[in-house]
């Protein structure tokens, strides 16, 4: 199934931008009377027919409408600390999508050794992967923020996870806390730290917030990795 991205959906009608047009007119050579399946980024897809076939602005009329296509029955916010080597951050978030996140909130820690993040592409790679994977919903690319400010602003009816390699207090398996939680549809926050992992001062704020420190396993892995590995724990408990 192809599948085309719209923000102009309305009396019917779906208006594809600039980038989507060219690909459904002048890449697939979709012509006036094809059908057409479009999501809106927010969980619905469209099954539509191409009525104007213009590579500058190409427009359909819906024929049927599929909420929550391609959804997951939970809500899993990914706190993560950018990488050094962006490309594996960027790789994080397109299979993060693939699998199943609905907000990657880039965070800047103590240790952190990127301290800037640009998130235009980190968008239309998660765009990209939620077409690819069949999902209506896109994951939403949060600015970058402190893991202070980040930790302090959480909700407070949330589970709250934080990932880290220190042993001053016991972590629990992730696998078991999820299963034991008690809180299904509950929102899902799980901070995973940078290279250097998170300062004392910050795991110790977060313990202090409520945030529970969980283990991911007795390998030690890289920022991305820990962090694939948490959204998989996520995705598995809800199949």
């Amino acid at each position: 199934m192809e599948l085309f991205f719209s923000e102009d959906i309305q009396d019917a009608r779906v208006r594809l931008g600039a980038d989507e047009s060219v690909h459904c007119v002048r890449v697939l050579r979709h012509r006036a009377g094809d059908e057409i399946s479009v999501i809106d980024g927010r969980g619905s897809l469209y099954r539509c027919v191409l009525e104007i076939a213009d590579a500058k602005g190409a427009e359909a009329r819906i024929l049927e409408r599929t909420p929550d296509f391609g959804v997951h029955p939970y809500h899993l916010t990914m706190a993560v600390c950018p990488t050094k080597n962006i490309d594996r951050y960027e790789w994080f978030v397109e299979k993060a999508t693939e699998i199943g996140v609905d907000v990657v909130a880039p965070v800047i820690g103590d240790h952190s050794e990127r301290k800037v993040l640009k998130t235009d592409r980190l968008r239309r790679l998660a765009l990209s992967a939620a077409k690819q994977s069949l999902k209506g919903a896109v994951p939403q690319i949060a600015e970058p923020r402190s893991v202070r400010d980040f930790i302090a602003a959480a909700p407070a009816d949330a589970l709250k996870l934080i990932c880290y390699c220190f042993d001053d207090v016991e972590r629990i398996p992730i696998t078991r806390v999820l299963s034991d939680s008690g809180q299904a549809g509950k929102p899902i926050l799980i901070l995973i730290g940078p290279e250097g992992d998170f300062s004392p001062e910050e795991a110790e704020l977060a313990r202090a917030a409520g945030w529970q420190p969980v283990q991911l396993g007795p390998s030690r892995l890289r920022t991305e990795t820990a962090a694939l590995t948490a959204v998989t724990a996520v995705y598995l408990r809800s199949c």
